[in-house]
């Protein structure tokens, strides 16, 4: 907090600097008229100027060049709103946080809603991201509600924030087409820092307990890490073709993307199409739009080598031509009494080579539009929304004999598929009329909305040896429907010019809370409020030559969430048990009906929202940001707990309790030279916000939900939601240090003053909730030539170094096999593991480039009208952490084996004709 408060204090100096930047270069002379911007409000649109809600809208001249996945366009470009990756591996995707989120267990993740159709964006077999299955250059815009009051019309679904991206479409006139690609090169940024060969044989010789591991070390400086990682290829091709036919509007897009990983085995290829057709008929009052958009992604994942690379002895060679090595493919391998030794790290180039996971996954969009105006009332519009949205992954690993993955069978093949289907249907009256003589506009709109998700999933076969035998076990398949309905309505009233009242409400239900009894907890009601002040239309404002634009805004609203769990969590039923859980009779065996745990008391998660804000601008718009204050209330939280013993299992989803957040928001844009020949812009955003507990239901006073597993030992856990903090802390111990700031092993604070250390004296140490995130951009033309960059920063990141706090002397004392250690382990020497100490938990705040491109423009190559753009750029450019580890934005805040995020360089051509 202390980081945010300083950024506070000097923001308005920063923004009377911009001023003055901006009064230098200004010709006073010059008059320039405002663009008015329009926005997506959820089934329908509103001039930016008159929004109430708290809502951030990206398009395509703010995004994020390169982006293999949608949500990378946005990283860094809206305050609030954080978007990690989630590793560097291509079409891994991301995290999208809206204010930090608002529940515990249950979904963080926003509504996202692409050309009116809400998605499911839960993963399918074979993919790692739903969203890299978009292509992002076919996307025009992200509109972001992130207050209750904007994102209360979708109600059921936007506890979280709802993201809504529309597609780039057709315009009426003259053939155009544009083509462009990219070639890119992407390279590791650094290595978890562990000991080189030399090194692990002294520390290996100064430590072993036995003569037998001094023995075990080999003569090689093997360095693991390089040898798993890969300089990686990548090419991105894109060509849209857009023109009117009479009056049919149309865009036609074809793309391939083809990037390697920097693991070695991993790739990812998409290939991509769209159509949008967009005729209006009937003299224009009826407008139709279509969109169908399909793609194709193949995938080859690594095996996980990440850890292992980190770990395995230094000193061995990777090939072992001896006995023992021809038994593992000639690599070396761990072996105990001519065995193989199945503890001991394996070989990363080894598990590499042995394992093939491919998969295929297929998704195609379907919109269909229709907006009609009443010619008997043209002020009356209804609107009717059809959407399906089907995906199919389809994938097998193959782990091949010979290895030690495979030492003791003749190899592995498992094949699975997976079938998701979203159909919806909406449609909704929408009424806007001016009322001269009261000087008000009027704007009503009430709706029904249906969706159903179908998810279906085949036993996925198992085979070992020959794929031709049968499979290992008769598979199970499973399949399950959820069904959401909605009433909707929203009245937004204008008055003046100068004062907007916006209010909606909506009655949700959904199949997820039906328990078989009744429909009380089907239901929810979410109903929002909101106002705006434009006082730059007031007299005393009206012509002032430093406001352009001045706006109040203030807001309350409730959204609800019940995205936990499976389909039925509320309903009794029963399942076919596992094939490993039959029942033996004599000879055979039968599978047996088992009860499913259940709760049919759940309901909706509630979250209610207080959001204040402000819209400036001065200058002529040439200075424009805003300020956001908002606190959230979330009750009802669902989570899955512990439950008493006699309950069909140990734990179980529930309404836990409560927890509130408060935060600020702030975002600035300004334009310090305008002219003819050379622009420049920059963005500058900054966000904190504070999460805490504050309430759990029917428990003990020091009841707690443990969050954050870790590698090392079975079930162990460094993070928790205990009352009155912030969710995900780290449950740790508090480390005692020497004189020197040593830690010293197995030394810790007994906070309680009971005289022993036990689980009672672990406390809550930092969080996964930063102090601020920060973002800045900016762009400079200069005649032909363009430049632009994005920063963005965290403070207050706080990671848990699982890798080091694996690192100890045990592992060559007790072992039977070496295993190397980070070197920050090292300076500790700990002889034992000592996974909850608050040591291993490092401050991870970083900075971070994440896009630097430099462009020419070539103009009229051919003809009149043709352009050619060419431009260098690379991505990821710089992180500047303590962090020790190799990468400090990490999501979850645990470092164990994370893919790293590459270093990416590229080289595009952009033709347009």
């Amino acid at each position: 907090m202390k980081n945010f408060t300083t950024v506070l204090k000097i923001a308005p100096a920063f923004l009377l600097a911009s001023s003055m930047i901006h009064a230098q270069v200004q010709d006073s002379t010059t008059k320039e008229k405002a663009i008015e911007e329009v926005v997506l409000i959820g089934y329908g649109k509103q001039k930016k100027e008159d929004l109430t809600g708290s809502i951030s809208s990206i398009t395509s001249k703010d995004f994020n060049g390169g982006a293999v996945s949608a949500d990378q366009l946005i990283q860094g470009k809206a305050p609030g709103v954080t978007v990690t990756g989630n590793g560097g591996a291509p079409g891994v995707g991301s995290t999208i946080r809206i204010r930090g989120g608002a529940s515990l267990t249950a979904s963080n993740d926003p509504l996202i809603v692409i050309d009116g159709i809400p998605m499911d964006f839960g993963s399918v077999s074979g993919a790692s991201n739903a969203l890299a299955l978009i292509n992002p250059n076919d996307i025009e815009s992200f509109d972001v509600l992130k207050d209750a009051s904007a994102a209360a019309i979708y109600g059921n679904r936007a506890s979280n924030g709802v993201i809504l991206i529309t597609t780039k479409k057709g315009s009426a006139g003259k053939l155009k087409v544009n083509f462009s690609t990219l070639a890119s090169v992407s390279t590791k940024m650094g290595i978890q820092d562990v000991l080189t060969g030399d090194e692990f044989r002294k520390y290996v010789t100064e430590n072993a307990s036995q003569q037998k591991y001094i023995d075990m070390l080999g003569t090689a400086n093997t360095n693991w890490q390089d040898l798993i990682y890969q300089q990686a290829w990548g090419t991105d091709n894109n060509v849209a073709i857009s023109g009117g036919i009479k009056k049919l509007p149309y865009r036609l897009s074809l793309g391939y993307n083809e990037q390697n990983g920097i693991v070695r085995t991993n790739e990812f290829r998409r290939t991509s199409v769209g159509i949008n057709l967009t005729p209006k008929l009937f003299d224009n009052h009826l407008s139709i739009n279509v969109n169908i958009k399909g793609s194709m992604t193949e995938n080859r994942f690594p095996a996980n080598v990440i850890g292992a690379a980190q770990q395995m002895d230094p000193t061995q060679n990777v090939n072992d031509n001896s006995a023992q090595g021809a038994q593992v493919g000639n690599y070396y391998e761990w072996f105990l009494n001519n065995s193989l030794n199945v503890n001991g790290t394996a070989n990363p180039l080894a598990s590499l080579e042995a394992r093939r996971d491919v998969s295929t996954v297929f998704r195609g969009i379907g919109g269909l539009q229709l907006d009609y105006k009443f010619h008997f009332l043209p002020d009356l519009h209804w609107n009717i929304n059809v959407g399906y949205d089907y995906q199919k992954g389809t994938g097998a690993v193959t782990e091949y004999a010979g290895y030690r993955a495979t030492f003791f069978n003749l190899g592995t093949r498992r094949d699975y598929t997976q079938e998701k289907s979203n159909k919806l249907l909406e449609t909704y009256l929408n009424y806007v009329k001016n009322i001269d003589f009261v000087n008000t506009k009027v704007d009503l709109l009430a709706g029904y909305s249906y969706q159903k998700f179908n998810d279906k999933v085949p036993g996925a076969l198992t085979y070992n040896g020959d794929p031709s035998y049968n499979a290992v076990s008769a598979p199970r398949d499973y399949e399950g429907n959820l069904v959401l309905l909605g009433f909707y309505g929203r009245g937004i009233f204008t008055i003046a010019d100068k004062y907007i009242l916006t209010g909606s409400v909506r009655r949700d239900a959904t199949s997820r809370f039906y328990n078989g009894v009744d429909l009380k907890n089907n239901w929810g009601t979410f109903a929002a409020v909101s106002g705006a002040w434009k006082m730059k239309n007031e007299n005393f404002l009206k012509d002032s030559k430093v406001f352009s634009d001045l706006k109040l805004r203030a807001g309350w609203g409730e959204t609800g969430q019940q995205e936990v769990g499976g389909y039925y969590n509320s309903f009794a039923s029963y399942n076919i048990s596992d094939a490993t859980a039959q029942y033996g009779f004599g000879d055979q065996f039968f599978y047996m009906y088992r009860p499913t745990q259940y709760n049919p008391n759940l309901t909706w998660e509630t979250t209610e929202t207080i959001n204040a804000g402000i819209d400036f601008g001065f200058l002529n718009n040439r200075i424009t940001g805003s300020f956001d204050w908002f606190k959230k209330n979330t009750r009802d939280l669902l989570a899955r707990v512990q439950v008493p013993a006699g309950e069909f299992s140990n734990t179980n989803i529930k309404n836990v309790g409560s927890m509130e957040t408060d935060g600020l928001e702030f975002l600035i844009n300004v334009v310090p030279v305008k002219t003819e020949n050379f622009n420049w812009d920059f963005s500058f955003n900054v966000a904190h916000y504070n999460p805490v507990i504050t309430n759990f239901q029917d428990v003990a006073p020091d009841y707690l939900i443990q969050q954050g597993g870790i590698s090392g030992g079975i079930g162990n856990n460094v993070q928790a939601h205990v009352v009155g903090n912030t969710p995900f802390s780290f449950w740790l111990f508090q480390q005692v240090y020497d004189d020197n700031g040593k830690p010293l092993e197995g030394v810790y604070v007994d906070r309680n003053n009971d005289g022993k250390i036990d689980i009672a004296d672990r406390y809550l140490y930092k969080s996964t909730t930063p102090d601020a995130t920060f973002g800045f951009s900016t762009k400079l033309r200069y005649k032909k030539w363009d430049f632009s960059t994005s920063l963005r920063a965290v403070v207050g990141n706080y990671v848990y170094n699982n890798f080091a706090s694996q690192s100890n002397v045990q592992s060559i004392q007790t072992n039977d096999y070496l295993q190397n250690i980070s070197t920050t382990a090292l300076n500790y020497g700990f002889a034992t593991p000592q996974y909850w100490s608050d040591a291993f938990v490092e401050n991870a705040s970083f900075l971070r480039m994440d896009n630097l491109t430099v462009g020419y423009n070539f103009t009229n190559i051919f003809n009149k009208g043709t352009s050619l753009r060419i431009y260098g750029m690379a991505q990821n450019v710089f992180v500047i952490t303590k962090y020790s580890g190799g990468d400090p934005e990490i999501f979850g805040n645990i470092d164990n084996g994370f893919y790293q995020r590459p270093k990416v360089y590229s080289l595009g051509l952009n033709f347009q004709f």
